[in-house]
């Protein structure tokens, strides 16, 4: 099946009541990118930011006449900021499938395999955990997930509780059961989230071993290794809550910060009881690791 890809430029104000124009004209999906070159690092909590040159695209059946729906969107906004109108037919095609040939088989550590389905690996002395492109982020290929990995494939986490706060997709809390964690508890903001770290651990069998909350439902408890990868501002603004979740003798993960960040970040668990041990670097990204000292 084909559909009508039809886009505009307008401002971060417009953008939103242009998302709802577009959906009430029969759009099957609507999303916002990036126009010009403006990296956005720190939205707030619970809050979807959008460019300041922001192109809205969206996604029509291929009935839908194009000329028709740009005529009612440029009448709807007289006024307001709309540019670089573009209308394409896009072709269907299998974008899992085309997705997957990116996606390879990846080791950490030399103990732990993330490997898309088809491509598992069984090699002694390691263990594999599936994964397919899902719902939410979290594949190994990031740098502030694949510096995390890296953390738990070289530790012993064997009958340690586990705290992954920000779960995306799960990949962390099932990474650390298959190497043999007793317990993972996945937090996060997105339900959608939550659906995919379920699915994840019913596909590696480990759901048995799993909690999943959002976080207004999430008694606090304290951990033996607590891994957030998150982003700097909101790591800082909640490192009351993290830090506390860190046991005596226990371990805090933080990722998801850029260099230039990771002295702030530092910084804000320092002053929550909490020593830094380590900072390791890829690319633009840090981890930083750091204990509570019993």
């Amino acid at each position: 099946m084909a559909w009508h890809q039809l886009s505009v430029v307008t401002d971060e104000s417009t953008a939103p009541e242009l998302s709802d124009f577009f959906s009430e004209l029969g759009a099957v999906s609507v999303t916002y990118s990036d126009a010009e070159d403006e990296p956005v690092y720190e939205p707030a909590i619970d809050q979807t930011q959008i460019w300041s040159n922001t192109r809205v695209t969206a996604l029509f059946e291929l009935d839908t006449d194009p000329d028709i729906v740009q005529s009612l969107v440029f009448n709807q906004f007289i006024g307001q900021p709309l540019h670089a109108w573009h209308a394409e037919v896009l072709q269907d095609q299998a974008w899992e499938r085309a997705w997957m040939e990116h996606f390879q088989a990846m080791k950490f550590a030399d103990t732990l395999w993330i490997c898309p389905t088809g491509q598992e690996r069984d090699e002694p002395g390691t263990v594999c955990m599936t994964l397919d492109p899902g719902l939410a982020f979290g594949t190994g290929t990031h740098p502030t997930t694949a510096l995390c990995l890296e953390w738990l494939a070289s530790q012993d986490v064997k009958d340690k509780v586990v705290i992954d706060y920000g779960c995306g997709s799960g990949i962390l809390a099932v990474a650390a059961l298959l190497l043999g964690a007793s317990h993972a508890h996945a937090v996060d903001i997105d339900p959608q989230a939550l659906t995919a770290s379920r699915y994840n651990a019913e596909k590696n069998r480990v759901q048995d071993r799993i909690s999943y909350y959002l976080p207004e439902q999430f008694a606090p408890i304290e951990a033996d290794i607590v891994l957030a990868n998150i982003l700097a501002k909101p790591l800082i603004e909640l490192s009351a809550a993290i830090a506390g979740l860190v046991k005596p003798g226990g371990h805090l993960i933080l990722s998801g910060i850029l260099n230039e960040q990771a002295e702030s970040v530092a910084e804000a668990y320092r002053c929550r009881g909490l020593t830094m041990t380590n900072a390791v670097s890829q690319e633009d990204w840090s981890r930083l690791d750091a204990e509570r000292i019993a």
